[in-house]
């Protein structure tokens, strides 16, 4: 049965991307391990609202490790210290009594903040735009299943294609890299026949995005992949790299 802890829980607070931000702390008392972290967030934001104060601001949607939208950097760690995990599946049970929690918002120039530690990711909507996607002439597509693509490939794309693009690496990146969710976006469609015809131009133009938009550069320090929810392999970095070489010497 999962015991009670009491715990000091900071909270950044920040009413918009150019206000000054600064840390809350509050005493949270006897919560269950069972309690996911965002719904001890809840707990909180229910005592504030009683208190008339008000409530602190983050988001989140599925609650089940599926949408990504659980953005919260915490102790140091994007989604916290639970590996292969979105904030929504961490259970208090992970920390101790008498701790100390620290909640940020993801850091990167390309992520401004809307308030507390909610921020405007729709920057990952603009590079998917620009290229994360195959053109298919309506009514002319071929059946799927006359399609041959290799056990290798199709496991190899789908394990690409579960990125979520909740941005934790990039949070974790010091130079605030979006090159591992973009490099697996390009790779769900790069292993596969339906993506080949543009790949070119994909590469090329998401990259472009991607550096227009603010983000760093990778310097392969691989935080990305170990703070990855999903695993996400560097190896898809790579992966990016040739298809934007073979892109860039084709011109």
């Amino acid at each position: 049965m999962d015991k009670n802890i009491s715990f000091t829980l900071k909270v950044w607070r920040q009413n918009g991307p150019t206000a000054e931000g600064h840390f809350d702390s509050f005493e949270m008392k006897e919560i269950s391990g069972g309690t996911s972290f965002l719904e001890m967030l809840d707990i909180l934001n229910e005592q504030l609202i009683e208190d008339n104060k008000e409530p602190f601001v983050f988001d989140h949607d599925c609650r089940e490790g599926i949408c990504g939208m659980c953005s919260l950097y915490i102790n140091g760690h994007p989604h916290g210290l639970a590996q292969g995990a979105t904030t929504c599946q961490l259970y208090m049970r992970r920390f101790n009594d008498g701790d100390v929690i620290t909640v940020e918002p993801w850091r990167s120039a390309a992520f401004p903040i809307i308030k507390d530690c909610m921020v405007d990711r729709s920057a990952f909507d603009k590079i998917i735009a620009a290229g994360g996607y195959t053109t298919v002439r309506t009514g002319q597509a071929q059946d799927a299943n006359n399609i041959l693509i290799s056990k290798q490939n199709a496991d190899e794309a789908m394990d690409c294609a579960s990125c979520i693009g909740c941005g934790a690496c990039v949070a974790a990146c010091k130079n605030g890299s979006a090159m591992l969710f973009l490099s697996s976006k390009v790779s769900q469609l790069a292993l596969l026949p339906q993506g080949r015809p543009e790949a070119a131009r994909r590469a090329k133009n998401m990259i472009a995005k991607m550096e227009e938009l603010g983000f760093g550069n990778c310097t392969n320090t691989r935080a990305c992949e170990a703070e990855c929810p999903k695993n996400e392999s560097i190896a898809n970095i790579a992966r990016l790299n040739r298809e934007y070489i073979c892109a860039k010497l084709a011109d």
